[in-house]
């Protein structure tokens, strides 16, 4: 059973000219401390909702796993904010590889990047996807449309994956980084192909986002908001179509046009 990501609480709003007492609607926040064979991993400050996928999708990013079939047992205890993995290989995790680390929700600097894990992981995307401009358009409104937890709290990051027709799957969380890890971890859980697919997003186009979408193989990045410019220059290299700014009927495209076109 899943828990809400939102929890009301009492709050005094000021209208200009009172002040009255009303009820407000606020993202939860929790941390979930991961480890791998009985060895501590990280703690994740997450959204406490799809922490399988979550965790999954997490080691996947981390370059732990490769699929599904590599974990042997998998158990959350969300009272206690435990993810407990088993994998296949006993093996203990590499440091020289893995830096156990405390990761934020807070935006900026919320995870260090660019370890060796990263420089392993990271694809060159090769896809063969095409989008037109009005498909951006309608996929970063059906984003906002499906969006209920943002709508309520205006405190959560949206991702979704999708075809050029609509989306597929969608996943909301007050760190922008675990809504990815959460589409990933459910695309490795339900076998899905992401080499086609198109990632639609709510939040800045950071570098990490971008080597997310390269580690899950995805060449189309969709976002209403701004890149930064190591983003880019990470998107141009591993080959990902980055569009910003999606608002008002335009848009950016920063890296790699050739995969929009008119129709």
């Amino acid at each position: 059973m899943e828990h809400s990501i939102t929890t009301p609480w009492q709050m005094i709003k000021f209208d200009g000219s009172t002040f009255n007492e009303q009820e407000d609607e606020i993202v939860t926040e929790t941390p979930l401390t991961i480890r791998v064979n009985g060895e501590e991993l990280a703690t994740v400050v997450c959204s406490p909702d799809a922490l399988e996928d979550l965790t999954v999708g997490f080691l996947a990013a981390e370059g732990l796993i490769r699929s599904i079939t590599d974990i042997e047992q998998l158990n959350v205890n969300e009272d206690r904010g435990f993810a407990d993995v088993e994998l296949k290989v006993k093996k203990s995790i590499s440091h020289d590889y893995y830096a156990k680390r405390f990761i934020s929700s807070c935006c900026g600097k919320s995870r260090q990047f660019y370890f060796h894990n990263d420089m392993r992981t990271a694809k060159t995307i090769m896809s063969q996807t095409r989008i037109t401009p009005e498909q951006c358009i309608h996929l970063m409104k059906e984003l906002f449309q499906s969006s209920t937890e943002f709508q309520k709290t205006g405190g959560v990051h949206n991702a979704a994956l999708c075809t050029t027709d609509g989306i597929l799957v969608s996943r909301a969380d007050i760190g922008r980084h675990n809504a990815l890890d959460k589409i990933y971890g459910h695309c490795l859980r339900e076998k899905l192909n992401m080499s086609d697919k198109i990632i639609a997003f709510s939040g800045r186009m950071s570098s990490e986002i971008v080597l997310k979408a390269a580690k899950m193989g995805v060449g189309i990045l969709l976002s209403k908001s701004a890149p930064s410019d190591l983003a880019l220059k990470l998107a141009n290299d591993l080959k990902i179509t980055a569009v910003g700014f999606i608002r008002g009927g335009q848009m950016n495209i920063y890296t790699h046009p050739e995969r929009l076109i008119m129709q």
